[in-house]
């Protein structure tokens, strides 16, 4: 292990490799990754993997344009196929209110250039007819959004890292954080001291604790919420929007043969990933109320996943007041995986060039939670 390094990051997920192949890619040199179990074995690996455009406020609909362009051109820039399918997604609306928001969503996102649109309780019906639209009023859906595969995104952007000279070092967890001065100045990791000037917190559902070896409260709790999976299922289409049942919160989506289904979020803190029966028979019955042909088919495995919540469901990007040299990457309250491409650009430019030039992202400080300036997302500000 290196005994100095210019920029230490901690955590292997997309948030991780993304911030040190865009620092790597800037021009930075002797960069430390270091990842207490493998890379894209935690939160990311364990999500849905999905992507959409259809965001209610101005700095979300910047971070989702910007990485749905990385996501559009992603071979081409990283030599391996995302598996990005474009199924498009459908939030179904169960009351005139819900309705009545929907139609503000769009006119905000078409204002934007993106192509969602309302659509009628009897065009969903039609489009999608496996689908018990008794109570629903209407629906917003863009057919350009979708889903890619975690694991093929997070380990291209990790080998690009790699190949641009940044050390990831896998099954080594950083146990201190050392700050003399208001400075960070060095991190022990396996018994070991690094020198470095510089710490990203990119930990995920672990932000807290690695915010308190700084001695820096992070407001980020982990929050679990289970994932099913069917046995293989013929009795809908191949290819499905995505769909979010906001009454019932839950959606679902194809995964390969089989169908994916969310099982319900946990509402206390804990770093727990198992799967139990009561969410399993909630989930079906969920499925079966949304979708009547799921009775014909069996829940074939399920797991659990964290979620990585701040107080007003965003990320908090940037630099630490309090503590020179401890940038924030975290937050991001199930949109981490869709919106890490750019994540990581926009905090590799905090690092090398003192702000954000892709996105201004004064609105995600750690600062704003003391400032009382949170940000609120409209009904569409789903833990996808």
């Amino acid at each position: 292990m290196k005994k100095t390094a210019d920029i230490v990051i901690i955590g292997g997920g997309i948030i991780g490799v993304s911030v040190a192949y865009h620092l790597a890619r800037m021009g930075a040199k002797n960069i430390v990754l270091f990842e207490k179990d493998h890379i894209c074995e935690g939160s990311t690996a364990l999500c849905a993997g999905g992507i959409r455009r259809q965001f209610t406020s101005h700095i979300t609909m910047e971070f989702a344009i910007k990485s749905f362009e990385v996501f559009q051109n992603f071979k081409e820039e990283f030599g391996v196929d995302p598996q990005f399918r474009q199924v498009g997604y459908l939030f179904l609306a169960t009351s005139s209110e819900e309705f009545e928001i929907f139609k503000q969503n769009i006119a905000f996102q078409n204002r934007y250039g993106v192509p969602s649109r309302l659509l009628s309780q009897d065009a969903i019906r039609k489009l999608w007819p496996y689908l018990n639209t008794e109570d629903v009023f209407g629906g917003a859906y863009c057919e350009t959004d979708g889903y890619a595969s975690p694991h093929e995104v997070t380990h291209a952007i990790a080998r690009k890292a790699r190949d641009l000279g940044v050390e990831i070092i896998e099954g080594t967890e950083v146990t201190e954080i050392e700050v003399k001065h208001g400075r960070v100045v060095s991190v022990r990791a396996d018994g070991d001291s690094v020198e470095t000037r510089i710490v990203v917190n990119a930990a995920g559902p672990y932000a807290a604790e690695v915010g308190r070896l700084a001695g820096i409260d992070v407001p980020v709790k982990p929050i679990r919420r289970q994932l099913f999976v069917t046995d293989p299922f013929e009795r809908l289409p191949e290819a499905i929007p995505l769909t979010i049942d906001h009454k019932q919160n839950f959606y679902f989506r194809r995964e390969g043969k089989a169908v994916l289904l969310s099982g319900p979020q946990d509402e206390t803190p804990s770093f727990n990933l198992n799967t139990d029966f009561d969410s399993m028979v909630e989930t079906a019955e969920k499925a079966m109320y949304r979708v009547p042909v799921f009775e014909h088919t069996n829940i074939a495995r399920g797991w659990g996943g964290l979620y990585e919540i701040s107080p007003d469901n965003n990320a908090i990007l940037g630099s630490v007041p309090e503590i020179g040299g401890f940038i924030l990457a975290n937050g991001f309250s199930g949109h981490g995986f869709q919106h890490g491409p750019v994540a990581g650009m926009v905090i590799a430019e905090v690092i090398l060039k003192g702000k954000s030039e892709t996105i201004d992202i004064k609105s995600l400080s750690y600062e704003r939670f003391k400032k009382g300036k949170l940000i609120r997302e409209s009904l569409t500000a789903f833990h996808d």
